[in-house]
């Protein structure tokens, strides 16, 4: 175990490295540069369509981007003749090579790219809106930059679960099951059973991308974390104070308090026991669709009943 956590420290710290390395020949900040690496290394996880990331840089280019539609040689690495023919691949570790294999000509190959554009805040959204032509992975991609900033390094990965372990609560795996209220649906998410008032804590590093209320829902919260998946809080008695969509959350940080509000207009409460819906989805680049959160749920909660006592 403490051999596989140095084997990640170790790995975070080869990106930083590179990240601040590009930054310092490009002037992108390296939280925008992170953000996108991290987002293309996810969308390649969670898609068959795609080769799996092998290097220390997730960021995929096809060979008809890297070298040119046009470019007789597809596996062509010499930066004149890809630039010739319009290709993107560019050499960012000075060995004369563009290379996809380099992962220093990747990530300053996308840099390059960025570059076209400006530095700032807009133009590099502007430049994620026509490399992507999709407002949900340039409003992902921007907010993955905002954790990063605010945390300042890269290992975010731990979790928390969403009510205090110390709590009166139960909860089964309840993923799938068909539900009637509103018309025919499956329950996308697991039930947890507490009372109310109890705190409700964001489950990982994220920013909250939705806070307001939904009939079927109720008081609810949306986070996002910097793997891709959304977590869906819901029914809920009320928010922490000062909670704003945008704002950068950690595991265990209180967002709300456990209630039983929903199934109707703005207010209404009362129609079921209190608890927390709580619901996982995944976007890939293209759509997000809903996966089973409760086999999360225990291993986040067994984590953090193994954790010493402070």
């Amino acid at each position: 175990m403490m051999a596989k956590a140095d084997e990640q420290s170790d790995l975070f710290a080869k990106r930083m490295e590179l990240y601040q390395k590009i930054e310092s020949v490009t002037n992108i900040p390296w939280y925008y540069l992170a953000a996108v690496d991290q987002y293309e290394r996810n969308v390649r996880q969670s898609r068959k369509d795609l080769p799996k990331a092998e290097g220390i840089t997730g960021i995929y280019f096809s060979s008809e981007k890297w070298v040119g539609v046009l470019n007789p040689n597809q596996n062509d690495e010499n930066p004149l003749s890809i630039e010739f023919f319009n290709g993107m691949g560019a050499d960012g570790d000075g060995d004369d090579k563009a290379s996809q294999k380099s992962d220093a000509d990747v990530l300053y190959t996308f840099a390059r790219y960025i570059l076209n554009y400006g530095t700032d805040h807009d133009n590099i959204k502007l430049a994620l809106w026509d490399y992507y032509k999709r407002d949900k992975t340039v409003g992902i991609i921007v907010g993955k930059a905002k954790i990063y900033k605010h945390f300042g390094h890269l290992n975010l990965e731990s979790h928390a679960f969403p009510v205090p372990i110390r709590s009166n609560h139960s909860y089964k795996n309840t993923w799938g099951d068909a539900r009637g209220w509103g018309g025919r649906r499956i329950h996308e998410g697991t039930d947890i059973f507490a009372s109310y008032g109890v705190p409700v804590r964001a489950t990982s590093y994220g920013i909250i991308e939705m806070k307001g209320w939904n009939k079927y829902g109720g008081w609810r919260v949306g986070i996002r974390d910097i793997n891709n998946n959304y977590h869906y809080f819901a029914h809920l008695n009320g928010f922490a104070k000062d909670l704003h969509t945008g704002q950068v959350v950690e595991p265990g940080q209180i967002i709300g308090s456990v209630g039983s509000s929903g199934y109707g207009p703005p207010g209404t409460a009362g129609k079921f026991p209190p608890h927390l819906h709580y619901g996982m989805y995944k976007d890939n680049g293209r759509t997000e669709w809903s996966f089973d959160p409760y086999p999360h749920l225990r291993l986040w909660e067994r984590q953090e009943r193994q954790k010493p006592k402070k």
